[in-house]
């Protein structure tokens, strides 16, 4: 992925950062305010009616650098590329996939006894997160967790040329602890650059028709350069075992929202074909192994879907074996648990990122000071694949 320069402001953006802190909780706006009303003026000084003028996103990056100033490197992973631009010319579409623990719950209700705390303060995660999505730059971002959007997030990332949505849990376990700053939930970023906003719906899952904690964001988005629409979904399912019914049922729920809203724009005015040819991605935090029910639903969906990061398996049908490695007082945890599903009939995996291994990830897992999270990011690149 070039690089394009692209103007200055990155000192604003930083200043907005430095400035966030993480005992202070802000009163939320409500969810229909117009997402530029939230941002920071220093941010959006004179950019009202106009598009955003993003900053230079590599200066951002060094910036957050020096500020984590000697702490260990960030994990190094690389590409795995899988197809030599067979796709279409030009639709190459990076995706990311991120749950970024939400602050709340890292310092609080989550216990990672193997964690230094001060790996944990906000004052340095913030940089970390950051520094992480700066360097794979997405054009679409699907994030759970996210407990510091209006007020880090959202500024941030509109100063890039991202514009987002945000669902909050309706009882979010950030609301427990002490001193948090407000409810975590799944928010949706994408480069204005390349798409524009065609629609996009906030969904409080259910379990056979009744409504549960969990939640997820919808958005029909269309490429500026090629005038297709694609459909993207971000969710997080309920944890826990013991709960695998309930995830089967909210994913059932996901997949049929996902559905109508494909077909409203199949028929209406803004696409003009058929559903099967909008080519869909469902991001999310399952909390569920490959060997689950509603990974089993996703895989025999009528929507032919299927999990990108299998593609990095020798046999293209496994897994990677864990996306999540944390300890915590019950005992350790190595997991899959976060996937990014994708139509397999419209779209072609280019590149995935690699898993770091055990060794970078070092003895004492995730989060650590030199990753913000305990699930790692999934990034791949797609393009459109030649239409028959």
């Amino acid at each position: 992925n070039e690089v394009c320069p692209m103007g200055g402001g990155a000192t604003r953006l930083y200043s907005t950062l430095t400035q966030t802190s993480s005992s202070s909780p802000l009163p939320l706006p409500p969810s229909h305010t117009p997402a530029d009303t939230n941002l920071d003026p220093a941010v959006c000084q004179g950019q009202k009616g106009s598009p955003v003028c993003p900053p230079d996103p590599m200066e951002l990056l060094r910036q957050c650098e020096e500020a984590l100033g000697d702490r260990p490197p960030l994990l190094h992973r690389k590409f795995t590329h899988l197809n030599d631009g067979d796709g279409v010319p030009g639709t190459s579409v990076r995706v990311m996939q991120w749950n970024i623990l939400a602050q709340a719950l890292g310092e609080g209700l989550d216990s990672f006894v193997q964690c230094p705390p001060e790996a944990l303060s906000w004052s340095r995660r913030k940089y970390l997160i950051l520094e992480e999505i700066l360097t794979y730059r997405p054009h679409i971002l699907c994030l759970q967790e996210v407990d510091h959007y209006y007020d880090t997030l959202q500024p941030v990332m509109a100063g890039l040329g991202y514009n987002g949505n945000f669902c909050p849990k309706p009882w979010s376990p950030c609301l427990a602890v002490e001193g948090n700053n407000g409810p975590d939930g799944c928010a949706l970023f994408f480069d204005q650059s390349r798409y524009e906003f065609l629609d996009s719906v906030n969904i409080r899952l259910s379990a056979m028709r009744i409504p549960t904690n969990q939640v997820a964001v919808v958005t029909m988005l269309r490429c500026r350069s090629t005038g297709r629409c694609v459909c993207v979904a971000v969710t997080h399912l309920k944890a826990r075992s013991g709960w695998e019914w309930l995830r089967s049922a909210q994913g059932s729920d996901l997949l049929r929202h996902f559905q109508n809203l494909v077909q409203k724009h199949a028929s209406g005015d803004h696409a003009g074909v058929p559903s099967s040819a909008i080519p869909l991605f469902i991001c999310g935090d399952f909390n569920a192994v490959p060997t689950e029910e509603v990974y089993q639903r996703f895989i025999t969906s009528p929507l032919c879907l299927d999990s990108a990061y299998k593609k990095l398996s020798q046999d293209g049908l496994t897994e990677p074996q864990y996306t999540t490695w944390k300890i915590r007082p019950t005992g350790e945890c190595c997991t899959t648990l976060d996937y990014i599903w994708y139509s397999q009939d419209t779209l072609r995996v280019d590149t995935v990122l690699d898993m770091p291994t055990e060794e970078q990830i070092g003895p004492n897992r995730l989060p650590s000071f030199s990753y913000p999270s305990d699930h790692l990011s999934l990034v791949c690149d797609f393009s459109f694949k030649e239409k028959e």
